[in-house]
């Protein structure tokens, strides 16, 4: 598809008007708070249904070198790392039944990533494995978590269908005391967080959610017990049954063309269309990608790494979506390289997002062959504020005669929820099946919401101090009052659209904290001169973005449309940078973080 002419300025001020009035069809006063989380009430809808009998066991009473909080690809990554920094006993700790965090519970029909697989799946150097898809499937993503993990050997001493419920720093044995809702008490030299930034299901707050008397589940707890099938189709418990899904993000982009393929009928509850590009999924051959030589895979997702950074290469390895609209995600990344922009980029830039948007919207109408259908799935909003989405198979779900798109625009959502189905505008749906396609709290832990109380030095608990203070980190992983306790996450350091990648250089960053404290028998603890110079490292160069999030449409962007306040909450000049940056101060600077066991704060 072409992009777009550029256009015109009359045309810009239209486009802004329209923006504006498709933003306040959708906001809502209550933001964030329309959702609800899986506690309480809502439990069941966080049940594992891929392993459901967890069998009991003998809670664990022992000492390891390194407990790390999380089984997905950062748990993972910080646990090969460690490895390969020569720790002998490394725990991991998951909810889940296995590894693979994210992965282990997205394994609803059609399910893929839409980072290339041969830049997102990590460790692809040290294992050998050539991804079989240039977009992998959910499974494939899944058996490559498993992979690394055994390939590092971190089965042995991993708890899995088990949470972590504290974590209290013992000043006496130097340790971190980690407890589990398994009754597990058992002590850590060093301690990893790595829970993830989708890690927590959410659900809209319907009135009368409860009394649906249909069948009902969010995405990343497929019921296939209910449904039939696999990941791969065939869902023939569908057959004849009229489903609902509420959702239309990157999640319902994927679920829903294969609802529309074995479903009696789909009703698309939608209140913001997302904005869908071309996919273009294949197989792939080592050929194809480059594969063979020593570090192909790393060479490759560096590459990508530098494009969708604002960095630029000479060459593009990769290809796709994502590198080809790179230059407009310098609003939609806390960290993106940023130089010097001249008193005409904002005007140029906004042009250039509304020739990209102009063409994402040409797409539908040539698409959907339904006029008023197309026009309710046409994105009106500029190209950062919601995640862009790629597939060849969204839009043309709608043209079967068993799919209904329900714009819920006006009503800002589903009205209610009764004992039969959903009323939204007056009208009644009658359904077998809800299905809740509403994602993740994005950026929601245990740490952050509070249901896994940190206490340090003197009893002090994170989330308490973090309160008055505000976070505060060296380079986003360690805390003053905190010893020996690092954080993986997007929390003051820098991330991007493949997170797979940041979480690695993490890791490798959180090891050699852990060799470097080992060598010298010491704890690992930075100053709160450190943590200031690093808030104020943040703060210089930080982008004003505010003006930007507060006109986007609702989304967890900007707080469902409460807007996204600027703050020193990540570094400010990209990721490439930033990991240059961590590893001149590890050749050179490491030692201040480092303190003697028996010192104090």
């Amino acid at each position: 598809m072409t992009v777009s002419q550029e256009p015109l300025p009359d045309e810009i001020t239209a486009l802004r008007e329209r923006y504006r009035h498709e933003r306040e069809r959708r906001v809502r006063p209550d933001g964030a708070r329309q959702y609800l989380g899986t506690e309480a009430g809502f439990g069941y809808y966080a049940a594992d249904p891929y392993t459901p009998e967890t069998g009991a066991r003998e809670p664990v009473r022992d000492t390891v070198d390194v407990a790390v909080i999380g089984g997905g690809f950062g748990g993972i990554l910080a646990g090969a790392r460690m490895r390969q920094q020569g720790v002998e006993r490394v725990r991991i700790v998951e909810k889940g039944g296995d590894f693979g965090g994210t992965w282990y519970w997205n394994r609803y029909p059609g399910v893929h990533c839409d980072i290339e697989s041969h830049v997102y799946l990590p460790m692809l150097d040290e294992t050998g494995y050539v991804p079989e898809w240039k977009y992998a499937p959910g499974d494939e993503i899944r058996r490559h978590a498993v992979r690394v993990a055994r390939k590092f050997d971190l089965y042995p001493d991993a708890l899995f269908s088990t949470a972590v419920t504290s974590l209290t720093w013992d000043d006496a044995t130097g340790t971190w005391i980690v407890a589990t809702d398994r009754g597990d008490t058992f002590h850590a030299t060093y301690v990893v967080t790595a829970t993830g930034t989708l890690s927590e299901p959410k659900l809209p707050g319907l009135p009368g959610i409860e009394t649906f008397r249909g069948h009902t589940f969010h995405t990343s707890r497929w019921d296939y017990a209910y449904t039939g099938g696999t990941p791969d189709g065939g869902l023939t418990g569908l057959a004849g049954k009229r489903v609902g899904i509420v959702g239309t993000g990157a999640t319902g982009v994927q679920v829903i063309p294969a609802l529309a393929e074995d479903a009696g009928h789909v009703y698309v509850f939608q209140r913001t269309p997302s904005s869908v590009d071309v996919r273009a999924n294949r197989r792939t051959t080592a050929e194809d990608v480059g594969a063979g030589g020593d570090g192909w895979a790393r060479a490759r997702r560096e590459n990508f790494l530098r494009i969708v950074s604002g960095e630029g290469a000479d060459q593009d390895l990769v290809a796709d979506g994502w590198t080809a609209s790179a230059a407009l995600l310098e609003k939609l990344l806390p960290s993106f390289s940023r130089p010097e922009r001249g008193p005409d980029f904002e005007a140029a830039y906004e042009a250039a997002d509304a020739a990209k948007m102009n063409e994402l919207r040409a797409r539908v109408q040539e698409t959907v062959t339904d006029p008023d259908t197309a026009s309710r799935l046409q994105p009106w909003y500029r190209y950062a504020c919601k995640r862009p989405t790629f597939s060849d198979l969204y839009y043309p779900a709608f043209n079967r005669d068993n799919v209904t798109l329900v714009d819920t625009a006006d009503t800002h959502g589903i009205e209610r929820v009764t004992e039969h189905g959903v009323v939204v505008g007056g009208t009644a749906y009658e359904l077998d099946c809800l299905i809740f396609a509403t994602g993740f709290s994005v950026g929601v832990s245990g740490i952050s919401s509070g249901r896994l109380p940190v206490h340090g030095r003197g009893g002090a608990q994170l989330l308490h101090t973090w309160a008055r203070t505000g976070p505060r980190t060296l380079h986003g992983f360690t805390s003053n009052g905190f010893p020996n306790l690092i954080h993986l996450g997007s929390l003051q350091n820098a991330s991007s659209v493949n997170f797979t990648h940041i979480l690695d250089e993490q890791a490798v960053h959180a090891a050699a904290l852990v060799a470097a404290a080992e060598a010298k028998g010491a704890l690992i603890e930075p100053s709160t001169e450190a943590e200031d110079a690093w808030i104020a490292t943040m703060a210089e160069g930080a982008p004003d973005h505010e003006w930007f999030h507060a006109e986007c449409t609702p989304g967890y962007y900007n707080r469902e449309g409460l807007g996204r306040p600027n703050g020193a909450s990540a570094y400010p000049h990209g990721a490439v940078a930033f990991h240059a940056l961590l590893e001149r101060w590890r050749e050179t600077s490491i030692g201040e973080v480092l303190r003697a066991r028996s010192g104090s704060a």
